[in-house]
């Protein structure tokens, strides 16, 4: 990659409404996205082609997360009708519908075994997908604005929120670690390697930290781009966790050298706000959503 690329290849452009998740799942044979006209869809990575997209659903608000289990068959949404909603993947049927959130959604995940949906609010909420109980089994409540994003890990939760923190909850001994970054986070994202998280902040910069089991400790920081008053502004890693990738409001995104913190491509990828960047787990592609309803999937020729 050289320091201004336009090298990265459109494999796939797709239009929508404001799109604002865009996710590989985790074999990368498939990424699905949401957004505004509240359709769930399922792309095949291979060719673009759309695999299936959920029916419109009765909400009065967009769809702003969307996370799917590890075997593929189930999928959680999230949105601005304080509610997650269950999926089964090969029916497209809603399982069901976990309500009691104070405040709109912005984030959910499956645990490694797809048996628990973690979902940001105002709160970390945990929620049993095998039992019927209305009530979440969990609240970590330790907030002071929304929770933004969220990462889990088998006994790991980490959220970012608009507080300006980023939050690890233990749940093995029912610790937490705290770090304030000063600024509002709106997305963090974890390393393959299971050591650093990436977090977008609303003073248009991009802060790694270094996370350990008993600390969390900042690490670089990664400019350039723009974020001042966007919701959503999308974060990852490199499937190597050798650079850091993110979007930016004008539309652009931005990849850096995760130690040298130079940005070594700057690829013209959309007209608005890049909402969510994803980068896929064996192979040099990524996809990206914007505000502009366009969704790219892109191929690193290098």
């Amino acid at each position: 990659m050289d320091s201004t690329s336009s090298k990265w290849e459109v494999m796939v452009e797709a239009r929508a409404a404001a799109v604002l998740t865009a996710r590989f799942n985790g074999s990368g044979n498939f990424f699905f996205t949401g957004g505004e006209d509240r359709v769930i869809r399922l792309w095949d990575t291979r060719n673009g082609n759309l695999l299936t997209s959920f029916p419109e659903l009765e909400l009065e608000h967009e769809i702003r997360d969307v996370c799917i289990t590890k075997d593929d068959s189930k999928l959680s949404s999230c949105g601005g009708d304080e509610q997650v909603l269950y999926w089964d993947l090969s029916t497209q049927c809603l399982v069901r519908k976990f309500g009691g959130h104070n405040d709109e959604v912005n984030a959910v995940k499956f645990n490694e075994s797809g048996s628990v949906i973690a979902s940001g609010d105002s709160c970390v909420r945990l929620w049993d997908c095998r039992s019927h109980t209305s009530q979440p089994i969990q609240i970590f409540d330790t907030f002071n604005n929304s929770v933004t994003s969220l990462y889990v890990r088998t006994t790991e939760i980490f959220a970012g929120s608009l507080d300006g923190s980023v939050q690890k909850f233990d749940l093995r001994n029912k610790t937490r670690l705290f770090f304030d970054l000063g600024s509002p986070v709106k997305c963090i994202s974890m390393g393959n390697t299971g050591t650093c998280i990436v977090a977008s902040r609303l003073d248009s910069t991009f802060q790694l930290l270094h996370v350990k089991p008993r600390s969390i400790r900042k690490g670089g920081t990664y400019k350039g781009h723009t974020c001042e008053s966007s919701k959503v502004l999308g974060c990852c890693f490199t499937k190597d966790t050798t650079h850091v990738v993110g979007g930016s409001e004008d539309g652009r995104i931005f990849i850096w050298d995760l130690v040298s913190k130079k940005v070594v491509s700057k690829i013209d990828a959309h007209s608005s706000a890049v909402t969510s960047v994803d980068y896929h787990p064996t192979d040099d592609c990524m996809v990206s959503a914007s505000m502009d309803g366009s969704v790219v999937l892109w191929k690193d020729p290098m």
